[in-house]
């Protein structure tokens, strides 16, 4: 088993650096972010097994932070630990209100957050085989809980809207779906959008899929379904 991944949102270089020393030695891995902006889009291209969130970060705080995570129904279940200096009630309270797992206050021991960490990773282990969903098409399965999508056992890197996308054609695996419908899935109908923006996406999965891209069959005047079996692909 891999060690835990950790995404450290915090603009403090000196600390997130201690913090990766210190938390690496206890054998996890640490990927580093130093604001609220960058630290959503990480989240968007890896998957992680627990989220430190500092409060203050600049523009986009933690508690915005903390709430756009749990509105994601990707990263609803996603543990979050909150680093912060302030110690006033109404602060604890907002975090525990927006979903966090977990509180500590600077400064802090190592290894007590790295304990903290633990147990919390542990908590979620046991929870997992409750709440995890996995999709399956082929060779391909993925992990919703987890934002993980494996070819034959091997993980692909894939981007927030390409994962959504190929959410969407497995669940209705079969059906012909048409690009606003795909649309509508995955960019909540931003009218800004053209729905030939799914073409490309879908260019893209197709080729980190390779050959087993054959199963996104292009339906000529509509859109795209995703079969299992290799039948003849349609022209657009």
């Amino acid at each position: 088993m891999s060690d835990p991944m950790l995404l450290v949102i915090e603009d403090d270089q000196n600390l997130s650096k201690l913090l990766e020393y210190n938390l690496e030695r206890a054998g996890l891995t640490c990927h580093l972010s130093g604001s609220g902006e960058d630290g959503l889009e990480q989240l968007a291209r890896k998957s992680f097994d627990l989220v430190l969130l500092d409060v203050m970060l600049p523009g986009i705080d933690g508690f915005e932070i903390c709430r756009r995570i749990r509105q994601n129904q990707l990263y609803k279940d996603l543990p979050i630990i909150m680093l912060t200096a302030k110690g006033e009630e109404i602060d604890r309270i907002l975090g525990f209100e927006l979903g966090i797992d977990d509180y500590v206050m600077k400064p802090f021991s190592p290894r007590e957050l790295t304990l903290r960490i633990r147990a919390i990773l542990k908590r979620d282990r046991r929870q997992g085989g409750k709440t995890q969903e996995v999709l399956k098409a082929g060779g391909l399965e993925v992990d919703l809980t987890r934002h993980i999508v494996t070819l034959d056992g091997k993980e692909l890197v894939l981007t927030l809207m390409e994962f959504k996308l190929l959410v969407a054609l497995i669940k209705r695996k079969g059906e012909a779906q048409s690009r606003e419908i795909l649309l509508s899935d995955v960019w909540d109908v931003d009218k800004s959008i053209n729905t030939r923006t799914i073409d490309t996406h879908i260019t893209r999965i197709r080729e980190k899929l390779g050959e087993t891209g054959n199963m996104i069959k292009t339906v000529r005047g509509l859109g795209y379904k995703l079969e299992e079996h290799k039948d003849m692909e349609e022209d657009d």
